[in-house]
């Protein structure tokens, strides 16, 4: 295998289309194929299939694809290494996040990253949610995650960096809108709006558990995958979400956020790596994850 073959690869994957992943590498489209399957050839396996019209990853192409990724990584990593200031950390990381539920985790962690590990390629990734997020870890696709927790990933290392209460955000003309807090029991009869299951949320785990803990179940009307989102619903008078405490901040107009009394149960949030992925960029992000996002006191 050849680092040539690799980088044709990886273009043809990106582009599904010789002809674009050609132009890409600067190269004629024939020479192009012929690197490919000399590949596949050495491989023992079909990486794409090919008809007059689509490109596309076999199965054996896409197990491939982060492997080949992180060949060129390395490669580049070593690279830098040899001109890198010794003490200096390189290379790249990958963060993945939900959004708007972490405006007030996510700012302080790369800001950190940014002015301690200035030579650090800090990539994001928004709208994830936790089970997306944690299979992005298992992987590859992801160094590090901000999750919710608790979550089941034995592979998997998390750590707490926010334990928050639920309350309940309405639109301004909902008939408890104008009240300083709420039994949750009092939104019974209203339409949640909330993450997908299938999705594996934990705001939606704690949604339900919470409305079953008030006496009722929740009846759901809407789901959908950004938090942020939910609220411009709640907004435009759909229904009703329960959010964390932080979200309380950064409310859309025409809506409000109503504190819930009686010991809501509490959301967990946290940060989730691959240990068996440990590389110096990610043991340096985690590093300065500890110091400006310390876990909670119990």
């Amino acid at each position: 295998m050849e680092l040539r073959q690799v980088e044709a690869f990886l273009a043809v994957a990106e582009e599904l289309h010789f002809g674009r992943a050609a132009e890409k590498l600067r190269m004629a489209q024939s020479p192009l194929s012929q690197t490919i399957r000399k590949l596949e050839k050495s491989l023992g396996a079909a990486l794409f299939e090919r008809n007059t019209r689509t490109v596309a990853l076999t199965s054996a192409g896409h197990s491939f694809l982060p492997h080949a990724r992180k060949i060129l990584e390395e490669v580049d990593l070593g690279q830098r290494a040899v001109r890198a200031d010794s003490g200096t950390i390189y290379g790249r990381l990958s963060i993945g996040f939900s959004g708007a539920l972490n405006h007030k985790t996510l700012p302080p962690l790369t800001r950190a990253l940014r002015h301690r590990h200035p030579q650090l390629d800090v990539t994001l990734h928004g709208g994830l949610l936790t089970q997306e997020a944690l299979q992005q870890l298992i992987h590859g696709s992801l160094d590090l995650a901000f999750i919710g927790l608790p979550v089941d990933a034995p592979s998997l290392e998390t750590r707490t960096i926010a334990t928050e209460g639920l309350g309940a955000t309405v639109p301004v003309d909902h008939p408890l809108a104008g009240r300083e807090s709420i039994d949750l029991a009092e939104l019974a009869g209203d339409t949640f709006i909330t993450m997908p299951a299938a999705q594996g949320s934990t705001l939606r785990e704690a949604t339900v558990a919470a409305c079953n803990a008030a006496g009722f179940r929740p009846h759901i009307g809407q789901e959908v995958a950004d938090p942020y989102t939910a609220l411009s619903l709640v907004a435009g008078g759909v229904g009703v979400s329960l959010m964390p405490d932080s979200i309380a901040g950064i409310m859309p107009g025409g809506t409000v956020f109503l504190p819930i009394s009686g010991g809501a149960i509490p959301l967990y949030s946290g940060l989730a790596w691959n240990p068996s992925a440990m590389s110096p960029a990610l043991r340096a992000a985690l590093d300065v994850a500890l110091e400006v996002l310390p876990t909670p006191s119990s």
